[in-house]
């Protein structure tokens, strides 16, 4: 199960060579503030987007918006009625979701990418699949997160990409792979 290196905070270092990394985790261990803080680390040498929940004013989530490093921002779902592809009680907004991804996914090839996430509302995009795949099979170095289990087969190749470590976030080394991982990628530029 998955790709060349695995990772599961129990020591094992051999991820450390990786140019692609694949953080992985149930959700609310950490992955996208892991993303978040390399992004912070590497400052202009990263391009790529988040993924982020929106609340109301109780607290109640509403959606997910997609925000680029550069500050870009739109709608990737939300609670509202109508047609359009669903995840739960949300219809996401893959129009919205690729106004902000993919020209953030455009960027020089000796940035770090950094994609959060490749999730089953981000891949109801056709155009954001094929981007995946271009900068998977090229020589970029990325960052992305992904979930622990399903989203079919295109995810399962993300996940068994050859050359790709995946790294489950844990409460344990969730403090230290932002700087472990900033390093790696520092350490690996390309020229």
């Amino acid at each position: 199960m998955g790709g060349d290196r695995q990772y599961n905070g129990s020591g094992n270092t051999v991820w450390r060579n990786a140019v692609r990394v694949l953080l992985t985790g149930p959700p609310g261990c950490g992955k996208t503030t892991v993303a978040r803080k390399v992004a912070g680390i590497l400052g202009s040498g990263a391009v790529g987007f988040f993924t982020e929940e929106v609340r109301d004013a109780t607290g109640t989530r509403t959606g997910f918006r997609v925000e680029s490093i550069d500050g870009r921002k739109g709608e990737l779902s939300s609670r509202r009625p109508g047609p359009g592809p669903r995840v739960g009680p949300y219809v996401v907004d893959v129009r919205g979701f690729e106004a902000v991804a993919l020209p953030s996914l455009a960027g020089d090839p000796d940035k770090v990418f950094i994609i959060d996430e490749i999730g089953k509302m981000e891949c109801f995009s056709e155009a954001f699949r094929a981007r995946v795949r271009e900068i998977l099979d090229s020589e970029v170095r990325v960052l992305a997160t992904v979930p622990l289990r399903g989203g079919g087969s295109f995810l399962q190749g993300i996940r068994n990409c050859p050359g790709v470590a995946v790294v489950t976030v844990t409460r344990a080394n969730r403090d230290r792979l932002p700087e472990e991982i900033s390093v790696v990628f520092q350490r690996g530029r390309p020229g």
